[in-house]
């Protein structure tokens, strides 16, 4: 979880640094996740979640590779 400021007060330096970091590591997981909501298949699927979870991944590593 990012730092939040308190009213009437600053962030000091240290959690500043901190939510750019997770600011960083965050951002790509956002794009993976509205890539996705973007998929027809996903959509319109109608097998297990199990299986449903294994084509997302398959097709993320693919995505990210190529």
């Amino acid at each position: 979880m990012p730092h939040r400021r308190k009213p009437g007060k600053d962030l000091t330096p240290e959690q500043r640094s901190v939510n750019r970091a997770h600011s960083r590591l965050r951002r790509p997981v956002e794009r993976a996740i509205a890539r996705i909501k973007t998929w027809r298949i996903l959509r319109k699927a109608r097998i297990s979640p199990t299986n449903l979870t294994s084509i997302a991944r398959a097709i993320l590593t693919l995505e990210t590779h190529l």
